[in-house]
Parts: C-alpha cells; structure tokens; sequence
C-alpha cells in the first residue's frame, strides 16, 4: 500500500537524564536518572502519525552502528515503511542529549550524524514515495537543501506539504513558503521567523499575520499550555489546550504534528485535525520519553476532558 503521510527528517537516539534542575554553564549536576529513547522530531512525528491512525513512511539517514538498527527496528515495530531509511557508511547515528528538570522543561544538544547526510540525491531516490502521499512533512533537523527540495516537490506534487521548523534560529528561505500549506512553529520558533515576540495569543496572531504576509498558506503556532493559534489570510482562531498534569513536554510538539497530519489523511477538517493533535499531544506530556509518551488513537477518541 502506498503512504498516506511520508515524514522527511531526522531519527535520534535520546540520551536522556533527569535532573532537579538544568544545570549552570561550568556547574555539575547529579543527575537522578538515565535511559536511551528512540527519538529526532523526524522520527517522532512518523510514530506518532502512525499511531493515531496514519499510513506511514519515512525518508532519512542514519550510522552503521547499533543505535541505527535500534532506531530502524523501533520504526518497523510501529508499521512504518523504512525502505527510505538509509544506513550511511562511516557515519553515526544522529543523537539528542536531553536534561529534564522537575518542572519538566528540558534543555537539548544534538549531534547530527547520519541526519546531515541526508541529501537531496537522497531523497530523489525514493520520489514513489512522495508521490504516492496525501500529506508530506518536513522538520529542520536535516540540512536545508533536502527540506527545500522536499517542499518544492511536493508542492509540485498537489500534496498537503507541512513544516515543522524546527529548530528554526533565522527567517525560513523566501521561496519556501508559498510551498508551504501548514507552517507549525512553536512561541520560539514563530519569534526566530518573523523577528517579533512570541508570548501569548496576541503576539502568536501578529506573527502568524506577518508569515502568512510572505506568502504560507496557513499557520498554527503551538502555544504549549496556552493552546494554538489557527491563521488564515481570511480569519484566525484560538484553540485551548486540554488541561493536563505534565510530567515531560519531550515530543509534545512532535505528538501534535503527526496527529495533525494523521487526521488531515483521515480527512478530517482542519479544526478536528487541530483538536486531535491537541489532545494527544496533551496525553503524551503525562508521559516520560520522546516516542514512548505517544498516544494511540484509541486513547485519543477515549479522552475525557
């Protein structure tokens, strides 16, 4: 069968510590626990996409080492098609290295590896694949050159292309955006873009105003508590965010992407499909981990508020 959402993007293997809190720069911390986790917002977003309730398959790079073939197996446990997922000789496998503290915000340095191996040669090579998708989704954790190349395909390709851009620091390409259909930044992520400040509904919306400006189709900026922010070039809307006790915001944003783009395949509206992606990115802060913390669908449709 042919991929509903195909992800292009990284896979990580999360080196994961719990400390009181984030550590000062020179300052040692005792750390109380450590545990690796199948992770990289590619990666994520493909499991959460096929957890609740996609067909998926994913198009990245990683190491001929042993966390490569974890982060594979981890993938193909979820019914993902991983015939794009490519070993590259020599290299590593791409890792996070995440402190959370006991507020549950977290800090994180990553090391590229095999994801900054992913080219646009790459990608080419698996084309079936975007062109037998109906969603498509990108994230900036592999190099520029591929993400730009995916969009302006599968622009060309009449699929529903969405960016994730994450991590962004700086303005996106201009000719990126009219290949975008969904942008979905977080607070930061939306200030990075647009050079305005991110902090509350209002400040999302005037950011939102200007991406949309330089030609995106539409903008959701994920607010984390405070919910998100719905734009259009003809209205905007807030979403609330379902009330939850979160124990690790690790994957939120991800969980929320690949719902989204799950119920958007499912043929869902765009106000459903956001609800969706709310709800189990709600679920999955309850939970520790990157990918573990994912819902499924049925805990999605059993939620009570």
């Amino acid at each position: 069968m042919q991929a509903k959402v195909v992800i292009v993007g990284s896979l990580n293997m999360d080196l994961v510590t719990r400390a009181p809190r984030l550590p000062r720069a020179g300052e040692t911390l005792a750390g109380q626990s450590f545990v690796t986790v199948p992770g990289g917002k590619g990666a994520n977003q493909a499991v959460a996409a096929a957890r609740l309730g996609a067909r998926v398959a994913m198009i990245g790079c990683v190491g001929e080492d042993a966390y490569g073939e974890q982060l594979r197996a981890a993938l193909l446990a979820e019914g993902i098609d991983c015939q794009a997922v490519t070993s590259i000789t020599g290299e590593s496998t791409g890792v996070a290295l995440i402190v959370v503290d006991d507020s549950s915000q977290n800090a994180i340095v990553i090391v590229a590896g095999g994801n900054g191996r992913v080219t646009s040669g790459v990608v080419e090579r698996f084309d079936e694949l975007l062109s037998g998708a109906d969603v498509i989704i990108c994230q900036l954790e592999v190099p520029m050159a591929a993400v730009g190349h995916v969009l302006k395909r599968g622009h060309e390709l009449g699929k529903t292309v969405i960016l994730n851009p994450a991590p962004a620091s700086e303005p996106l390409p201009a000719q990126w955006y009219a290949w975008i259909d969904y942008l979905i930044p977080n607070e930061s992520e939306a200030s990075a873009l647009t050079g305005l400040p991110v902090d509350s509904v209002a400040t999302a919306d005037a950011a939102a105003t200007a991406l949309l400006a330089s030609g995106v189709s539409k903008v959701i900026v994920t607010l984390g508590e405070h919910g998100a922010l719905f734009a259009t070039r003809a209205h905007s809307q807030h979403f609330p965010a379902p009330r939850v006790k979160p124990i690790d915001t690790t994957a939120a944003g991800d969980t929320f992407v690949g719902g989204f783009a799950a119920a958007l395949a499912d043929g869902k509206s765009e106000s459903d499909a956001i609800r969706f992606g709310q709800v189990a990115a709600a679920l999955s802060v309850t939970r520790s981990g990157a990918q573990p913390s994912i819902p499924t669908f049925d805990e999605v449709q059993s939620y009570q508020p």
